[in-house]
């Protein structure tokens, strides 16, 4: 299980209790503020437990829900526009206006770790809106994958979806086109 250092606070009672409980090895420092009872600790689980905020999105959620095998450089995370500022090389935040947000907020489980993600729909719906910032190779593997999973997405959600968006004809032109 990880914890924060206000997470060990109460329950060690002291810092001097928890640099002996480290000392001990009863828990493990695994960065800067996150403390584990196991040496050994998923990425995800960091991440999760350091920005509990974030929505992993754009080539992170394509590659967690399986649209594509391109493992991303980074991980992009949404943010709500006034969150903040996520100091990380290996993270990329993506501030996101409050309407759009929490719009398709999803939690899967990856690996056996919960994740907060944007879902298929959504992330359908971004990559229509993205469409010429993302490689041309990667863009027709992720709707090629689309498509095979056509009948799995719901499509009340995706026109739901898009009343919170601009443009909203000519990205359904385009999921219409590649996907449907």
């Amino acid at each position: 299980m990880l914890y924060n250092h206000n997470e060990l606070k109460d329950k060690y009672k002291s810092t001097y209790q928890i640099r002996k409980a480290l000392k001990n090895k009863e828990i493990f420092k695994i960065e800067k503020g996150i403390y584990s009872d196991t040496p050994n600790v998923h990425y995800l689980e960091v991440i999760m437990k350091k920005y509990s905020y974030g929505i992993f999105t754009s080539y992170s959620a394509y590659y967690y829900h399986n649209l594509t095998d391109v493992i991303p450089n980074k991980m992009y995370l949404a943010t709500n526009r006034n969150a903040t500022t996520i100091n990380s090389d290996k993270i990329q935040q993506i501030r996101m206006k409050d309407d759009l947000y929490e719009l398709g907020k999803n939690e899967i489980e990856y690996e056996g770790i919960k994740i907060n993600i944007y879902d298929k729909e959504r992330m359908l719906i971004d990559l229509a809106r993205n469409k010429n910032q993302i490689g041309y190779d990667l863009y027709k593997e992720i709707i090629s994958n689309y498509r095979k999973q056509v009948n799995s997405l719901d499509t009340q959600k995706i026109e739901e979806y898009l009343q919170h968006f601009v443009n909203v004809d000519k990205i359904f032109e385009i999921i219409q086109d590649e996907v449907f």
